[in-house]
C-alpha cells in the first residue's frame, strides 16, 4: 500500500473519530468564536457542536456532512446496508422526468433529417387544408409552409424522445411511449377556471395554431362569426375587405411595407382577422381572474392572450376571453422572405421550421455548466442560447433535454457540430465510439418554444450499491423500507456546498456579510488536488502574481476565477475594486454562494427539529402551506431561486413570461391543528426576505445562527440587490414517487451492472451479473421530485458519510479491488463478451 494512500487512511480516521464525539445540543465541547478568526467556516459552526476541522501537513483539509449541518436518520441506526456509492459512473443513472411525468430516454444517436426540400412547395401548401395535422408545432405568429410541418411533424411522432411513465428496469431501460403536443398538466391547470368543454374547446383552438383552418372554397365566405360579448367580430364583407386590403400594393398600405412583417388588421398573413376565441364563466374573485392571466401566459408562453370584460352587475364577476396573441411584428414575412398580394409567404428553407432545437443529453462525469459550456463552443453559440429544465449531478451518467435558440442553424448542422463530424471524427467514429469528453446528444426536434428551469416533475434513478454488507436479508428490506414508507430527511447533500477544501457556503456568507476581499481571496486560493493545469494557474497568480499567464493556464471551466482576474487586467492590474470583480462572475453563480449558505443552516435547524422532536409527527410551532396552491407554487420556486446549481449557464433565470415572486401564505401549527397535517407536510424556511420562522426554540435557533454569522435575520436586505435573497420553503422530509430494488452478484468491479442509453446504443456488451459472484451489489429503482437529492436517500439506507472524500476512501479500501479485470478476461475468453469491445464498453475508471 502505499505511503499516499496510508495518509489519506489516517485522516480519514481522524476525521470520523471527530465525527463520533458529535456532543448534544447544550454541550460546551464547541470551540469559541476566537477559533474561527484564522478558520474558514462560519462561526456558527461551534453551534453544531463538533469540533473544528483540521488537516494534517500536506493533506486537504476534508469536510464531513456534520459540517454542513447533516447528522440525524429517520430508520434506527442499526438497519443499515453498508455499500460504496458511486464507485463507478454507471453506478449512478439519472433519467429527467419532463412535465408530463415521462422519463427522458436516448432514443437513436444517428443523424437527424430536416424535412425533404422537394416538399417545400409553397402556393400547394397553403392551399391544402389538410396539409398539417398539428400547426400547434408552428411558433405562435408564424406562417409556415404546411407540407414541411406536416413531415416534421411526422418525423417527431417517430423519432421523438420515447419516454416511459414508470421507473427504468434494472439491467434495462424501458422506453416505449410518444410525447404529446398537448400536456396532461395543461388539463389539470385549466380546470381550475374553466369547465371541460371550454378545456376542450381551448384545446382545439390551440392544436389547430396561430392560423384560422382554412375552408373548402379557400376563402372566408363561410367563416363563422364570433359570438363573443367581450369584442365586436368582423362583418364578413369588412373581412373581405380586410384581406384585399392585405394583397392591395404587394403588401402596403395598412399591411406594413414591401415585405413587411404582416399587418394591423389581425397582424397574421395579409391582415387576416382570427376570430376563435373561449370565454370563461363569470369570475367574480379578482385574485382568480389575476390567477387565471397568469396561467395562459404560463402555459402557453404568451401564445394566447386574455381580456377581461363585464358581462353583467359587477357582482356577478367578469368573464375573461382567451384567443391566440396578435402578432404585428410576426416572423410572417420581412426577415426571412416577403408577403405578396396572396398572403403567400416565400422564405429560405431555414426559416421554415420553428426557432428552437430541442434535443437529449447524455453526459458523463460533467457538471451542467460543464456540459452546456463545451455545447456553446462546439456549436458556435453563446451559452445564453441554451438552456435545461433542471441540472443533474456531475459525477455520474445523466440524461436531460436541452433547448437551444438555433438562430437559423438546422437539426442537420447541430448534429454534427455537436458530435465534431469532419476531418478529424469520422462518421464511422461518431457511430461506434462514445461522445467525445463525455457528452452525447440525440434525438434533435424543431419545437417552438425553448425549456426553463423548473419544466420537469422530477428525475429517476438506477444506483448500484457495490460491495454490499448487510446483517440480514431482514434488515436490507428493513432499511430500504424505511425509505419507501416514511422517506428521508430531505438534506441539501454534499454537492450544493462543494468537494473542494473551499466550501461555497463560506463564500456565500462572506458575500452576504459584504467581505469582498475576503470572498475573492477564497475564490481563488489553492485547493488540494485540483488539475495540475489549474494548480499552475493559481501560483501564477498567488505566487508569481501574473496575470497574462494565469488567465492563460485556468481553463474556461473555471468560470469564477477567471472574471476576477479579467477584471482585474481590464483595470490594468489595479486589485482595489475587488466588489466591482466579483459582480463580472456570472450572477447564478455568485448566488450560488449565498445559496449555499441558506442550506448550511436549513440542514442545521433541520437536524436540531429531527434530534430533538423526532421524525413522526408534526409538533406546535411547525410550518405548514396555508394552501396546496401555495405549495405548489413555492415548489416552482425552489427549483428556479434556489436549486445549488440553478442556470448553471450563469445567466440569469428570469424570464418575461415568469410571474414575480409572491410570498405563500405559511400557518404556524398549533396543538388544535396536529391531526390535520402529517409529518410530510411540514416546511422548514430558507433564511431570507419574507419567511416566517417556526415558533419556539427552532425559530430562536435560527437567529442564533444568523446574529453568530454577524447577519441580522430580520433584514436581509443588502445595499447591493445582487446579493439580496428572497427565502423560500423546502418540505423537511422526501417520500420517493416510485422505488425497488433488486440484490445482484459480480466479482469484477470494472464491469457495469447497469447500462448507459449510449453504451446501449452503441451495441456495448450489456451489464453481467455472475450467479456465484464474490460481492454482493444493490440496485436501486428510484423516482424522486424536484430539488430532492438522491444521495440523501442513499445516506439513509447506508447510514455512511456520503462525502466524496469518504466514498473515495471506502472503494480504495474495498475487497472487490483486488479482483479488477479478472472476470472481465474469464467472461471474454469464455465468449461471453466481444474481446475487441471489452475495453471500449468499460465503464471510465474512478
Amino acid at each position: 500500500m502505499s505511503s499516499l494512500v496510508i495518509r489519506e487512511r489516517e485522516q480519514d480516521d481522524a476525521d470520523i473519530e471527530r465525527y463520533s464525539k458529535r456532543p448534544k445540543i447544550d454541550d460546551e465541547f464547541a470551540p469559541s468564536a476566537v477559533d474561527f478568526a484564522s478558520h474558514i467556516l462560519p462561526p456558527s459552526h461551534s453551534l453544531l457542536g463538533i469540533p473544528l476541522p483540521t488537516a494534517k501537513e500536506g493533506q486537504p483539509l476534508n469536510f464531513l456532512e456534520a459540517d454542513v449541518g447533516i447528522s440525524e436518520y429517520i430508520g434506527r441506526g442499526e438497519a443499515k446496508v453498508e455499500g460504496i456509492i458511486k464507485q463507478r459512473f454507471t453506478d449512478f443513472l439519472v433519467f429527467e422526468v419532463d412535465q408530463d411525468s415521462k422519463v427522458i430516454h436516448m432514443k437513436s444517436l444517428g443523424k437527424p433529417d430536416s424535412p425533404a426540400k422537394e416538399k417545400r412547395d409553397v402556393s400547394l401548401a397553403l392551399t391544402t387544408s389538410t396539409a398539417v395535422e398539428n400547426p400547434a408545432l408552428v411558433d405562435a405568429g408564424e406562417t409556415e409552409l404546411y407540407s414541411v410541418i406536416k413531415e416534421s411533424a411526422a418525423s417527431e411522432s417517430t423519432s421523438v424522445t420515447e419516454n416511459t411513465n414508470s421507473l427504468p428496469e434494472p439491467l434495462g431501460l424501458n422506453t416505449s411511449t410518444k410525447e404529446e403536443h398537448w400536456s396532461e398538466h395543461f388539463d389539470a391547470t385549466l380546470a381550475a377556471f374553466l369547465d371541460q368543454d371550454k378545456v376542450s374547446e381551448l384545446k382545439k383552438i390551440f392544436l389547430e395554431g396561430p392560423e384560422p383552418p382554412r375552408v373548402s372554397d379557400a376563402g372566408w365566405g363561410t367563416r363563422v362569426a364570433s359570438t363573443s360579448t367581450l369584442e365586436e367580430s368582423i362583418p364578413l364583407e369588412d373581412a373581405k375587405k380586410s384581406e384585399d386590403k392585405g394583397g392591395r400594393d404587394n403588401g402596403r398600405g395598412r399591411g406594413g411595407k414591401r415585405g413587411g412583417r404582416g399587418g394591423r388588421g389581425g397582424g397574421r398573413g395579409g391582415g387576416r382577422e382570427d376570430t376563435r376565441n373561449v370565454i370563461s364563466s363569470p369570475i367574480t374573485s379578482k385574485d382568480t381572474r389575476t390567477a387565471f392571466h397568469k396561467a395562459i401566459r404560463e402555459l402557453f408562453g404568451g401564445k394566447l392572450d386574455t381580456e377581461t370584460g363585464a358581462s353583467g352587475p359587477p357582482e356577478e364577476g367578469s368573464r375573461i376571453l382567451i384567443k391566440w396573441a396578435k402578432r404585428g411584428g410576426g416572423r410572417g414575412g420581412g426577415r426571412n422572405g416577403r408577403a405578396d398580394g396572396s398572403g403567400i409567404i416565400a422564405r429560405t428553407p431555414r426559416g421554415t421550421y420553428p426557432p428552437y432545437i430541442h434535443f437529449t443529453l447524455q453526459k458523463t462525469n460533467r457538471d451542467t455548466q460543464d456540459a452546456l459550456g463545451h455545447l456553446s463552443r462546439n456549436l458556435h453559440v453563446n451559452i445564453k442560447d441554451l438552456s435545461v429544465a433542471g441540472t443533474k449531478d456531475k459525477r455520474g451518467v445523466t440524461v436531460q433535454r436541452v433547448s437551444l435558440n438555433r438562430h437559423n442553424k438546422s437539426v442537420e448542422e447541430v448534429w454534427k457540430l455537436a458530435n465534431g463530424l469532419g476531418p478529424r471524427r469520422t462518421l464511422e467514429d461518431v457511430m461506434t465510439q462514445r461522445g467525445e469528453r463525455g457528452i452525447r446528444i440525440s434525438d434533435l426536434q424543431y419545437r417552438k418554444a425553448g425549456l426553463e428551469l423548473g419544466m420537469l416533475k422530477g428525475n429517476a434513478f438506477v444506483i448500484t450499491l457495490r460491495n454490499v454488507k448487510v446483517a440480514s436479508m431482514d434488515i436490507l428490506d428493513e432499511a430500504m423500507n424505511t425509505i419507501k414508507n416514511k422517506g428521508f430527511i430531505n438534506y441539501y447533500g454534499m454537492q450544493r456546498f462543494g468537494t473542494a477544501s473551499i466550501p461555497t457556503h463560506a463564500i456565500g456568507l462572506a458575500l452576504l456579510r459584504s467581505e469582498w476581499q475576503k470572498a475573492a481571496d477564497m475564490i481563488l486560493s489553492k485547493r488540494h488536488g485540483e488539475h495540475p493545469d489549474v494548480e499552475a494557474a493559481r501560483d501564477a497568480w498567488l505566487v508569481e502574481r501574473d496575470i497574462d499567464k494565469a488567465l492563460r493556464l485556468f481553463p474556461r471551466r473555471v468560470v469564477a476565477e477567471r472574471c476576477i482576474l479579467e477584471n482585474f487586467k481590464k483595470q490594468k492590474g489595479d486589485t482595489r475594486n475587488v466588489m466591482g470583480a466579483l459582480s463580472t462572475i456570472p450572477r447564478n453563480l455568485r448566488l450560488m454562494y449565498i445559496h449555499a449558505y441558506q442550506s448550511y443552516v436549513w440542514n442545521a435547524i433541520v437536524s436540531e427539529r429531527i434530534r430533538i422532536y423526532g421524525s413522526d409527527r408534526p409538533i406546535a410551532g411547525d410550518l405548514v402551506f396555508d394552501s396546496a396552491k401555495d405549495a405548489m407554487e413555492v415548489d416552482g420556486e425552489e427549483i428556479i431561486a434556489l436549486e445549488e446549481d440553478a442556470d448553471d449557464t450563469g445567466e440569469a433565470t428570469s424570464k418575461k413570461n415568469r410571474k414575480p415572486y409572491q410570498p405563500p401564505r405559511i400557518r404556524t401549527l398549533t396543538e388544535q391543528d396536529l391531526d390535520k397535517y402529517t409529518i410530510f407536510d411540514v416546511i422548514m424556511p430558507l433564511p431570507g426576505t419574507d419567511v416566517a420562522y417556526p415558533g419556539g426554540k427552532l425559530g430562536e435557533r435560527y437567529r442564533e445562527f444568523l446574529r453568530m454569522d454577524g447577519l441580522d435575520p430580520d433584514n436581509f436586505q443588502r445595499k447591493q440587490k445582487d446579493y439580496t435573497l428572497n427565502g423560500s420553503y423546502r418540505a423537511m422530509l422526501h417520500l420517493p414517487r416510485e422505488m425497488s430494488w433488486a440484490v445482484l452478484r459480480y466479482t469484477d468491479p470494472d464491469v457495469p451492472l447497469a447500462q448507459s442509453d449510449e453504451d446501449k446504443l452503441l451495441d456495448f456488451d450489456p451489464p453481467v451479473v455472475v450467479e456465484d459472484g464474490k460481492f454482493m451489489a444493490l440496485q436501486i429503482n428510484l423516482m424522486l421530485g424536484t430539488a430532492a437529492y438522491a444521495t440523501m436517500a442513499l445516506r439513509e439506507i447506508t447510514k455512511t458519510d456520503t462525502s466524496s472524500h469518504f466514498q473515495t476512501s471506502l472503494t480504495a479500501a474495498a475487497e472487490d479491488q483486488k479482483y479488477r479485470g479478472a472476470a472481465t478476461a474469464d467472461l471474454a475468453q469464455a465468449g461471453l463478451l466481444d474481446q475487441a469491445k471489452v475495453g471500449e464498453a468499460m465503464d471510465p475508471a474512478t
